[in-house]
């Protein structure tokens, strides 16, 4: 990996993890994602001197736009599907376990393992021309792990979650601030961040890192069952395939169903 396509930086106390690929809308590669495993774990370890962690990306264009899709082209068997998804729960489920406040500053296009880490945040701040979602049953035929569903699950209810996995639908920025996705809208999403992160420096951390921990373990609690049938049966479908293909060559996908 181009060891900028993450760009991790600590000012005043506060650490900044920029998704760097603005050319391809800062698309996740397999390394970027166990990169920020490698910055979470490591914040988890020790945090000392830092008081709140802002995620953002890179350009005007999108936070991010979710995997890029040709790593999807390595993905064959049972395992390789676990394996990916696996590996995506990791990745998760260690930012989503930093004990200190997270912000995702969002601008643009928030899709799929993009909208996934902003799930993770604490805090969503938006930009105006926010677009949030995983449009996958119109694109690529995946599925989502139960994991990534919980933590959906639990910021905007069950009922919200079924309708934006079933309609492929691009939540706006206004319709977000609505549901509670984001905290707020602003021009600057970054000025803001930094802003909210400072203000975060003045309340008590054990207060924080507790509320954080205890509502980790209510979803983690939730989301005890297992998936690896449901995403076995959609990664190595034909279906998959399809998707994944149709998608790299601009046209709509042909479903089967199997």
């Amino acid at each position: 990996m181009n060891n900028d396509e993450i760009i991790y930086s600590i000012s005043n106390n506060i650490a900044t993890v920029t998704l760097n690929r603005p050319q391809a809308r800062n698309a996740l590669t397999f390394e970027m994602y166990d990169k920020l495993a490698e910055i979470a774990d490591s914040l988890i370890a020790d945090h000392s001197g830092i008081s709140a962690l802002i995620f953002t990306g890179a350009g005007e264009k999108a936070f991010a736009a979710g995997t890029d899709i040709s790593k999807f082209r390595d993905l064959n068997t049972d395992q390789d599907a676990l394996a990916y998804e696996q590996r995506m729960d990791r990745v998760l489920g260690s930012i989503e376990s930093i004990p200190i406040p997270t912000i995702a500053a969002i601008k643009g296009a928030c899709t799929g393992g993009g909208a996934a880490i902003a799930a993770c945040c604490d805090l969503r701040i938006a930009s105006a021309d926010m677009k949030f979602g995983f449009p996958i049953a119109r694109t690529l035929g995946n599925c989502l792990s139960v994991g990534n569903l919980s933590r959906l699950c639990h910021l905007i209810g069950a009922a919200k979650t079924r309708e934006l996995i079933f309609t492929s639908k691009l939540v706006t920025a206004e319709e977000a601030e609505k549901l509670g996705l984001v905290t707020e809208i602003v021009e600057d999403v970054q000025a803001r961040s930094i802003e909210l992160a400072n203000q975060l420096k003045e309340f008590a951390p054990l207060t924080l890192s507790s509320t954080k921990e205890a509502m980790r373990r209510l979803r983690e609690h939730a989301a005890g069952v297992d998936d690896s049938d449901l995403i076995i049966r959609c990664y190595t479908s034909d279906d998959f395939k399809e998707g994944l293909e149709a998608f790299l060559a601009k046209r709509k996908p042909n479903w089967q169903g199997h």
